[in-house]
């Protein structure tokens, strides 16, 4: 399948959406407080590897000939996409090597090589990662999965987007105005846009880990430079978004926003009290924007609770405040 010519569509996105809704049910819409609005909280921190890269992991590998099948897949990720491709290929009887950061939470290591994955760690910030994955996969002769720059993860992503809008309409008898996303490489954002063209898609990146916010700003690529600061975020760390994710978010994105790592903890510490749910600091970007009054909301807004894969140290430390 030639990833390098194909371009997500909307229509590709509703397939995808067919095709998860065949084998898993639609994680809730929960309604909360904020800005003196409700609002509401698409909880795909439930999904069953406890994040919404189950959603692209599988609309891509269910799309395999059998011949590619056979020859396995490979894919780079800190943890959560690394977990949506082991399950995925579990399920579908694939082989998959996972590209994971040595620094990657012990928590997502661990359950990404329980679902039968063999995983080969590296140095984030001195060795590069697409350049093993290619090897291996062009050892292998393995498809390679990349976590956001592949138009059937992109599509496999936007089946959130549907969802949401049948569950806000159900809900309010709205149709959903704006959605507020998690954004690293940019794969769910261009899949929300494409889901629902109509609705306001917001991207939201940590502070220093802002490529997209960045780009969109200026029209034009840009990466995150040498020396990007700490953060909690290993889900939505990424350097620099792709061509494929940037041409949809250009199009569709009108505003986007930037929260700092205390926006985070609060955000997390919020939907523990809150929500009853547990959510890892890449999955609380959206929420922190919208509690730290970054991005503007109406009642009929949805914010993406991205994952809730987190070392229980950590998340035990987040809540202590």
């Amino acid at each position: 399948m030639d990833t390098d010519t194909r371009k997500p569509t909307r229509e590709g996105v509703n397939r995808a959406a067919d095709k998860i809704a065949a084998i898993l049910p639609p994680t809730p819409l929960l309604p909360f407080e904020a800005q003196g609005k409700t609002v509401y909280a698409k909880a795909d921190c439930l999904q069953p590897m406890g994040a919404f890269k189950i959603r692209g992991a599988w609309h891509r590998l269910s799309d395999l000939s059998d011949e590619e099948k056979a020859r396995g897949v490979v894919a780079v990720s800190s943890g959560n996409h690394a977990q949506g491709i082991a399950w995925a290929a579990r399920e579908l009887g694939i082989e998959a090597t996972i590209v994971m950061p040595q620094d990657a939470p012990r928590v997502k290591l661990g359950r990404t090589a329980s679902y039968g994955a063999r995983v080969v760690t590296y140095n984030r910030m001195t060795e590069n990662r697409e350049e093993i994955a290619k090897g291996i996969a062009a050892e292998k002769g393995a498809t390679y999965a990349h976590a956001y720059g592949d138009p059937w993860v992109i599509e496999g992503q936007g089946s959130a987007g549907i969802e949401i809008a049948d569950q806000m309409m159900a809900q309010t008898n709205q149709p959903v105005s704006k959605i507020v996303a998690c954004c690293g490489g940019g794969g769910l954002t261009a899949g929300l846009a494409l889901a629902c063209p109509d609705a306001s898609v917001v991207p939201c990146e940590p502070e220093g880990w802002d490529d997209v916010c960045r780009s969109l700003e200026t029209g034009e690529i840009h990466s995150v430079g040498d020396n990007p600061p700490p953060t909690a975020c290993d889900a939505i760390q990424t350097f620099k978004t792709f061509p494929i994710n940037f041409a949809v978010m250009k199009e569709h994105c009108r505003e986007w926003a930037r929260v700092s790592e205390e926006d985070i903890r609060n955000a997390q510490r919020f939907a523990f009290s809150h929500l009853r749910l547990v959510v890892e600091p890449g999955g609380a970007a959206a929420l922190a924007a919208v509690l730290s009054g970054k991005v503007e909301v109406d009642t009929s807004t949805a914010v993406m609770l991205t994952g809730g894969n987190v070392d229980a140290a950590s998340f035990a430390a987040v809540l202590a405040g």
